[in-house]
């Protein structure tokens, strides 16, 4: 077990000695706008790249795994982060990017969800996306992305305002869900979120529907993060607040590049609930659309 505990920790002591040497850190730290949140013997941060930027790696093995979360909670935001995913074979591992509330019971609660499910080496990732409104999910859409994601960063959004949530891969978007609150439908509204992102093992569904296992022998694996920017919510000229905006305001319905929208899920969407013929009763927002 000795020799399981350690795995990760002696990367993060060999990180340690190299970040000791450095006199100089980046303009902006990521260390100043998150924290780890469970796994503390699982993550460091370092430096990296031309630009020195601050990065966090999250470490998996068979002990434990670990996660972060930012340190402020917002109500409408745009959250834009750079990630780099776990390389080779990942099978069985989840790495995650979601937004998620603080102090509200968990039947009740509001999250958006980024999970990029581990793949045998050779096969394409895939992100599985959902949104949970006051404790209810079921809104599942998955995607193959497009390029390689553990042979560099790339940049993963979520950009929630009033009027929809917008999931993006590189600036370009790949999920809308809009705000029919107006029509019965949930949307959230009122809790305030935190960015979290974790690493852990979850091979009793994440790769093939759990076919395939972790492989601990390829442990510790690591996932980075980096280059998170929060911007706060603007609303449109004359509002207070985002969430003073009139419903019958189109101020953020500008700006969506629909034709990018629509190639994105006819080229790379694997799976819409929406479109789900086994389903009994399709939710009501997937008539709306």
């Amino acid at each position: 077990m000795a020799s399981l505990q350690s795995s990760c920790w002696r990367s993060v002591l060999l990180l340690s000695v190299l970040l000791v040497a450095m006199d100089q850190m980046a303009m902006a730290s990521l260390s100043d706008d998150i924290e780890v949140g469970w796994g503390q013997d699982h993550s460091f941060f370092y430096m990296d790249g031309p630009d020195d930027n601050q990065t966090l790696a999250l470490c998996l093995d068979e002990t434990h795994g670990s996660g972060f979360r930012s340190k402020e909670a917002y109500l409408y935001a745009r959250f834009d982060i750079d990630i780099m995913l776990v390389p080779n074979n990942s099978a069985g591992t989840v790495t995650t990017l979601y937004l998620f509330p603080e102090d509200v019971p968990w039947e009740y609660h509001d999250e958006v969800d980024l999970e990029f499910l581990g793949n045998v080496t050779g096969e394409p990732y895939t992100l599985h996306t959902n949104i949970f409104v006051n404790g209810v999910g079921h809104r599942v859409e998955q995607f193959r992305l497009w390029f390689d994601p553990t042979a560099d960063f790339h940049t993963y959004s979520i950009d929630w305002n009033p009027k929809r949530i917008t999931i993006l891969v590189d600036g370009v978007p790949i999920r809308v869900f809009k705000n029919h609150e107006k029509d019965g439908v949930p949307f959230p509204s009122w809790q305030k979120m935190k960015l979290e992102g974790t690493l852990w093992n979850a091979d009793d569904w994440a790769t093939q529907g759990g076919r395939v296992k972790t492989d601990w022998s390829a442990a510790p694996f690591f996932a980075n993060y980096r280059n998170l920017r929060v911007s706060w919510c603007q609303p449109s000229p004359g509002v207070a607040w985002c969430g003073d905006e009139p419903p019958e305001s189109t101020w953020f319905e500008q700006g969506l590049d629909a034709v990018a929208l629509q190639n994105a899920r006819d080229t790379h969407m694997i799976y819409g609930y929406c479109k789900d013929v086994n389903r009994k009763e399709l939710p009501k927002e997937c008539t709306l659309d």
